[in-house]
């Protein structure tokens, strides 16, 4: 579990991993970045409260380096990724071995239900679930199991790990996927169990998911600059909005400006249609939510206003990685000038 200011989320998610019954011995592995909210003294208190947490220096707070060294601190032959915004359901640790063991995949992941405790938080969490919101991947609501292209968070057997080098820890931002390529390369199966189920708590503020949202992107930018066409075709319907959204612009600047070019108005309108028509989407969707638990009027306005930000921060973050790189880009949601170790 890689570990930066997470103080109100840390021992939910603590209780909920070691609440985990399987048949053999468990640890914990805390990989503490540099944390300034007291998040490393509750974990140093928990750790002394069980004797199963261990305790690892992530100085960098970069997500690979924690895991690795995590990786590397523990002892069992089944890693089980967990994160410190997270809380594992009941049964999932046995779920996720008896899954691992029947279909002697590589590694084995499951369904991320996002939840929310305000409303912008709740229609964060509604657009993770959607197919609108996310692209539809199995584990953002899939309900077939089979193999997949990847895995949130993930039971990997050790061994597996250890053959295809662990986490590349020049990638801040989609090492999940990156690792998941390799496993697949290397021909083993990385297999989605939609029985398995982690809750996900959102960014609490738009502002911190703009933020979120453009590093991700910027990644996924530069995975593709990486690896090109191995990248799926969902991941360019952010992007294309953007580009649609820059030409339409630039169309109507023009237009306003009385600049004389052949067409330019059948050429603006014909940009600006798909945009009124993702505009409509939003609305009706916003207007059409239903989710678990309350969902009004606050919620659904503020899903006018998350879903499109999701879409046009990952887009520009993806176009900037794959024309530019990502570099040393960092996800400063959580806490300014260094990187997070959440997805």
């Amino acid at each position: 579990m890689p570990v930066l200011n997470e103080a109100p989320y840390l021992r939910r998610a603590v209780e909920s991993t070691l609440a985990q019954e399987i048949p053999g011995p468990v640890e914990l592995v805390l990989a503490l970045g540099p944390s300034s909210d007291g998040t490393t003294e509750l974990a140093r208190a928990l750790a002394e409260e069980d004797e199963r947490i261990v305790l690892v220096d992530n100085p960098a707070a970069d997500i690979p380096v924690g895991l690795n060294a995590a990786i590397r601190a523990s002892t069992h032959p089944t890693i089980i990724r967990v994160d410190a915004h997270s809380e594992l359901t009941p049964g999932y640790a046995a779920r996720a071995l008896e899954t691992l063991a029947r279909t002697r995949a590589g590694n084995v992941g499951g369904v991320m239900r996002a939840d929310g405790r305000t409303p912008f938080q709740r229609a964060a969490a509604w657009a993770y679930n959607s197919p609108v919101g996310l692209g539809g991947g199995a584990y953002h609501g899939g309900s077939r199991e089979g193999e997949a292209e990847s895995a949130y968070l993930g039971v990997m057997r050790r061994a597996v790990l250890e053959e295809v080098g662990l986490f590349d820890e020049t990638i801040r931002r989609g090492e999940d996927w990156e690792l998941n390529l390799r496993i697949r390369t290397a021909g083993y199966r990385v297999w989605f169990d939609p029985a398995l189920s982690v809750t996900y708590w959102p960014r609490e503020r738009w502002t911190r998911l703009a933020q979120q949202f453009l590093a991700t992107g910027r990644w996924r930018g530069e995975l593709f600059r990486r690896y090109g066409r191995r990248n799926s075709l969902k991941y360019f319907a952010p992007p294309a909005l953007v580009i649609l959204v820059a030409l339409a612009a630039i169309s109507g600047a023009l237009q306003l400006a009385g600049v004389p070019a052949p067409g330019l108005a059948v050429a603006t309108w014909a940009l600006c249609a798909p945009l009124i028509a993702y505009a409509a989407l939003v609305a009706a969707v916003a207007i059409g939510a239903r989710a678990p638990g309350p969902f009004g009027w606050r919620e659904r306005a503020w899903l006018l206003a998350v879903l499109p930000t999701m879409h046009l921060s990952w887009g520009t973050g993806f176009l900037t990685g794959a024309v530019r790189g990502a570099h040393d880009t960092v996800d400063t949601s959580r806490l300014s000038g260094r990187n997070t170790p959440l997805p």
